[in-house]
């Protein structure tokens, strides 16, 4: 592969493996499409080649710029999409419009141009919770949310057009993803921003949630080798294999940063909140395929990154973002 599309290149994973791709490949150029959105930042690519990445404003709902975009490439892979659960439960038409829409144009515009391989990026969330256990590919999709919903949508349009067109579409589903350039609306960043101008950190319900915690360069990496090493028509799981309950997650930051549990302030717990997700990923480690990060190191060094880049993070969260915040937690008192 010479020349691949890249959507959502500006966001957090995307912008991640378009480094991790350019550094990679010597001989590679990127077409990187992003509307720009909240979460888009053209920071995340600062220090990028310029001779290797194009940049172009588009927004994948529209099918006349992304046929364009994808002209003379190789392959495209979707990292755009709406994708925080909060927001779809505020308002979820612009989750519809880019999750299921935006791939529809994709899909069309590769079935046009020929494009040899399409990688949808999803996510572990379209299998709903697991008590015990970890989902495998072959289960079943049991979204609970409007974002899992809208992403499991985009998978079902994807692989209808492997199966009816012969269209080549790999999808992927990644476990939550952690590290440097994620919008500080995910618990994460968000926790770690809060704990470095000692505020308060909003913990939901019991703290019990499950997540499978996975660096966002490992997730990068299982990507691009889903892409030039699976099988079209077929899933795969990219798992961190770092279980976490949210409030050992909390404990971990707020000592990483320095702070005490007093900044914990438990609120009410999100509506449909999925207990517990887990998913295996034997596939593509028969591919070759493992993550490589583990917790405590991945944990100090996203912690240090946010402590070192005031300079990204400080003005999103003096912006738009207030009114959001304000939105979401304040005036939420717990269950």
């Amino acid at each position: 592969m010479k020349r691949i599309v890249v959507t959502g290149g500006a966001g957090f994973i995307g912008s991640n493996y378009v480094r991790y791709a350019l550094k990679t490949y010597p001989d590679l150029h990127i077409v990187n499409v992003d509307k720009l959105t909240y979460a888009g930042n053209l920071d995340n690519l600062k220090g990028v080649d310029d001779k290797r990445h194009t940049f172009v404003k588009a927004d994948i709902a529209d099918a006349a710029a992304m046929e364009k975009a994808m002209e003379g490439c190789d392959a495209i892979v979707n990292f755009a999409a709406d994708s925080h659960v909060d927001r779809s439960i505020m308002e979820a038409s612009d989750f519809i419009a880019t999750n299921v829409k935006g791939v529809h144009n994709i899909l069309e515009a590769a079935k046009k141009l020929g494009t040899k391989r399409i990688l949808l990026v999803s996510t572990d969330e379209v299998y709903g919770s697991i008590d015990k256990g970890s989902f495998k590919e072959t289960d079943p999709a049991n979204p609970r949310n409007p974002y899992s919903a809208s992403k499991a949508g985009g998978e079902l349009l994807g692989m209808s057009y492997f199966h009816t067109f012969n269209l080549p579409v790999i999808i992927t589903r990644g476990s939550n993803t952690y590290g440097p350039f994620q919008y500080p609306e995910k618990v994460l960043p968000l926790f770690v921003t809060n704990a470095i101008d000692n505020e308060q950190v909003p913990l939901y319900g019991d703290g019990k949630n499950v997540r499978d915690w996975l660096f966002v360069e490992d997730h990068a990496r299982g990507i691009d080798h889903a892409l030039r090493h699976g099988q079209p028509g077929n899933i795969y799981n990219i798992a961190g294999e770092n279980e976490r309950e949210n409030v050992v997650l909390t404990h971990r930051i707020l000592k990483e940063v320095g702070r005490g549990l007093d900044l914990i302030k438990p609120v009410k717990d999100r509506p449909g909140h999925d207990r517990r997700y887990s998913i295996d990923s034997s596939k593509l480690k028969a591919l070759g395929w493992e993550p490589l990060m583990n917790w405590d190191e991945g944990i100090a060094l996203t912690v240090k990154w946010y402590q070192e880049n005031e300079w990204w993070w400080r003005p999103i969260k003096n912006g738009s973002f207030k009114e959001y915040y304000k939105r979401q937690y304040e005036d939420r008192e717990k269950a």
